[in-house]
């Protein structure tokens, strides 16, 4: 197993990181080991996972995918496992202490090159199968996006984002935590166009969650920001065009929808904002976003 670029530079990486990564390939090789694992094939990788593809003990072709432990991928296997392979990859085998996870293996190929509105409506279709109802150990929306809400609410009026999209934002995080609705279904939580591989037994499965228990319509807004330069020029209207493609693809509700989009944009900017060195691009587009939906 070979690291990927840069996962040792110690200008990017904590020290707490760069003693995983310095660690990974006895630990890829222990699993191996011990999973009866060979490898087979081109090794991927994402940015906090290496993923090798190999051959179980009886010849199945599968993925290895050793993680970053960290709190957001703390229950991928819980989702993995309750999903069945439903609108997922299916998962095989689990040691969660380890973050090592062996999945069925599917194509290299994601929804970043199709059509962006065919790419919603297949993501939008996926929904159907993944948003069931939570297992109990999963991490509420309503306690991540109170949180959220309340360290919004204390964000300067000097800071470079629309004050009346804030005190908006304030509003809705503070009526979500609040509401029975934003927990209790199993969201995926970070899908989009890279999440959702080509595979043989369905032509679509997500990967990668971020599992919560949430409410459905808070899926929606990582594909308006993803692949953001193919709207370069119409940003407006293709923001719109992808919203709406998901919506009525998903049968969401749109205003429900709507809102969650304004309050997850505005936390995005706000993470941002917490950064030493902020991205104003980035800022930015969390505010186009925010504003595209609305007007």
């Amino acid at each position: 197993m070979r690291l990927p670029d840069g996962w040792l530079d110690p200008h990017r990486h904590s020290e707490g990181w760069l003693a995983w990564a310095a660690a990974l390939p006895r630990l890829a090789a222990t699993l191996l080991d011990e999973w009866d694992l060979v490898e087979d094939g081109e090794q991927r990788h994402g940015n906090a996972a290496v993923v090798l593809m190999v051959r179980t003990a009886d010849g199945t072709s599968a993925a290895l995918k050793v993680g970053w432990p960290h709190e957001e991928a703390q229950h991928e296997h819980l989702a993995l496992q309750h999903w069945h392979g439903q609108g997922a990859v299916r998962l095989l085998r689990a040691d969660p202490g380890r973050s090592a996870l062996l999945l069925e293996r599917l194509h290299p190929t994601d929804l970043s090159d199709a059509w962006d509105l065919q790419a919603c409506e297949v993501v939008a279709g996926l929904y159907q199968h993944l948003h069931v109802p939570a297992v109990p150990q999963l991490r509420r929306l309503s306690s991540y996006v109170g949180r959220a809400t309340e360290r919004l609410a204390e964000l300067p009026r000097s800071a470079p984002v629309p004050r009346r999209l804030v005190e908006q934002a304030v509003a809705l995080g503070r009526a979500f935590a609040t509401d029975d609705a934003t927990d209790g279904t199993m969201i995926h939580g970070d899908l989009h166009y890279e999440n959702v591989l080509a595979a043989d037994r369905e032509p679509w499965l997500a990967i990668d969650p971020k599992p919560m228990s949430g409410d459905p319509h808070h899926e929606v807004a990582p594909l308006l920001w993803n692949r953001w330069a193919e709207l370069a020029g119409d940003v407006r209207d293709g923001v719109r065009r992808r919203f709406h493609t998901v919506v009525d693809t998903a049968g969401l509700d749109e205003d429900r929808a709507r809102d969650w989009v304004v309050v997850r944009m505005l936390h995005q900017a706000l993470d941002e904002l917490e950064e030493t060195e902020p991205d104003g691009d980035w800022i930015t587009r969390c505010v186009t976003v925010a504003k595209a939906v609305q007007d």
